[in-house]
């Protein structure tokens, strides 16, 4: 059975720090490492590993917090005219209601 991979949480630490004085270097990648006396090998694995490590640290799902709707909300209606039709309530029959008006007074909206 495979032995558990245990995270250093220092070493992380220090590979991190590392990245961000090589994006401030200016250097290329073989450059900071012949600086450093790192390989390039152990740069790609760590980048590559820290990039894992935070897209896994990003949450699936984000909180939503579910408003109530209001018994009672506006609907405005603009009509070609320049008339506008204000109506305080989202019932079925005021809707009805509504629309019925205004397709068979359809000239004069």
């Amino acid at each position: 059975m495979a032995k558990p991979h245990l995270r250093d949480p220092q070493r992380e630490q220090l590979w991190r720090a590392t990245f961000q004085s090589w994006q401030s270097s200016g250097l290329s990648v073989r450059a900071f490492c012949e600086l450093r006396g790192l390989t390039e090998s152990a740069f790609y694995f760590w980048r590559k590993e820290l990039r894992k490590r935070e897209a896994e640290a990003q949450p699936a799902f984000v909180p939503v917090t579910v408003v109530p709707v209001p018994a009672a909300a506006t609907i405005e209606v603009r009509c070609p005219s320049g008339h506008i039709v204000t109506v305080h309530s989202v019932e079925e029959s005021t809707f009805r209601a509504l629309f019925g008006a205004l397709s068979a007074q359809e000239a004069s909206c």
